[in-house]
Order: C-alpha cells, then sequence, then structure tokens
C-alpha cells in the first residue's frame, strides 16, 4: 500500500524499490499491478498454497496428542515424536493424509519444533564414564601433532623461519636478482 503512495506521486519503482527496501523486480511488478487495477490490485490475496486440511478444532486436538507423548499412541520403544509418526497419527486420527514434510510444517505451524533425543542408556554410569575419559583415554589418544608452524598451501609455504636451515627451499627467503 506503501508503494501504491509513491506511484500515485509519480515516482518511479526503482525510488519506490530503494525507499520501501525491497528487490526493483518486486517494485515493477507492483508498479504493473498497480496500473493495470489501482489500489485493490495490491491487496493481499492471504497465504500462498494450499489450505490446511485439518480444521481448527481438529489442530487443538492434534496438539493435545502431541502433547500425550508417542507412548500413549502405541510407540512404545522411545519418547520421541518423528514427523512420519505425527504424519500416521494424524492419519488414525482424523483420516486426512499428510506427507512427512506436510506433517514437519504442521508441527511448526502448531509451535513444536524438531528435537534430537540424547541417546543415553538409563543404566548409565556418570563416574565410570569420567574415570574411563580421564585414564583410558589418555593413554588411547597418544601425542597429537607437534606444535608449530605448519603449511598446507603449496602456493603460500610457510614462514622462512619455520624452514630448515639447510633443507629445500632454504635460500628461498633470499632476494633473488
Amino acid at each position: 500500500m506503501q508503494a501504491a503512495e509513491l506511484f500515485e506521486q509519480e515516482i518511479n519503482p526503482s525510488e519506490v524499490a530503494r525507499r520501501l527496501r525491497v528487490s526493483v523486480k518486486s517494485a515493477y511488478q507492483w508498479h504493473q499491478l498497480w496500473r493495470d487495477g489501482g489500489v485493490p490490485a495490491l491487496a493481499s490475496r492471504g497465504p500462498s498454497g494450499s489450505r490446511c486440511r485439518l480444521s481448527p478444532r481438529c489442530l487443538e486436538k492434534l496438539a493435545a496428542y502431541l502433547e500425550q507423548g508417542p507412548a500413549a499412541h502405541g510407540w512404545v520403544e522411545d519418547q520421541v515424536w518423528t514427523a512420519s509418526r505425527v504424519a500416521t497419527l494424524i492419519g488414525r486420527k482424523f483420516h486426512v493424509s499428510y506427507s512427512v514434510s506436510g506433517a514437519t510444517r504442521l508441527m511448526h505451524r502448531l509451535g513444536f519444533s524438531p528435537q534430537v533425543p540424547a541417546r543415553r542408556v538409563a543404566e548409565r554410569d556418570e563416574r565410570a564414564v569420567s574415570v574411563w575419559r580421564e585414564v583410558t583415554w589418555a593413554e588411547v589418544k597418544g601425542p597429537g601433532r607437534p606444535a608449530g608452524a605448519t603449511s598446507a598451501s603449496r602456493t603460500k609455504p610457510g614462514s622462512p623461519a619455520g624452514r630448515p636451515v639447510d633443507g629445500p627451499g632454504a635460500d628461498a627467503g633470499s632476494p633473488r636478482s
């Protein structure tokens, strides 16, 4: 609508794009729509894409089902909602088919975010793990690379200070005549 006001003031689309901080292409498209249909042609047509196949009431129910957890709906092996499971749940409860990506978008719309569960056994002994890290890992790990300037670049070798005096390229630091 701001663009329409600027077009009415006979401001060119490039300047409109600069003022509204949009692409020049968008400003020219808006200008064409405005010339052909006036201000109503620039009105929003709503969100693009297909509309949601679940009613607002069904969306509320789905959110409640998700809050109950996967075990309440038959997935007892872990407490993880996957997009595939959500799509299956929607099919079972509402008799509506959703793809995995569609279920993901629907979960985002409901305020759920993807979570990666920590894969730890219930019997994990934290004290034993810390002892292993301090004692056994130090032995297994071994020494790392020696400290010092190294270079893996063919076009920009390490500094002359790091080169051996009698090795290849020892005279590289001296000026050529």
